[in-house]
């Protein structure tokens, strides 16, 4: 991947495709960034969404690993009255 910086970070949108550790990786680029200062507030503007659309990636794959794990706990666990007869 390209490296990525202020003049030109990939469309805000463009994150359907990435991997957690691909969107969080690039969110600690973006932030990094951001921190320096971008020489212009569109460039600012553009890696401000960026990392939104990181984020909200992110957010989508913690959401579906949450969901995974409390269907394979409700799987594994009893019912809670036990078994009837």
């Amino acid at each position: 991947m390209e490296a990525m910086t202020a003049a030109n970070p990939p469309a805000p949108g463009d994150v359907d495709g990435l991997s957690f550790e691909q969107a969080r990786d690039e969110l600690v680029r973006v932030v990094a960034e951001l921190e320096q200062g971008a020489p212009t507030l569109e460039e600012s503007l553009r890696l401000w969404e960026r990392g939104e659309a990181l984020a909200a990636r992110c957010e989508q794959w913690l959401v579906g690993a949450k969901q995974r794990l409390d269907a394979a706990r409700a799987a594994s666990t009893p019912p809670a009255g036990g078994v009837e007869s």
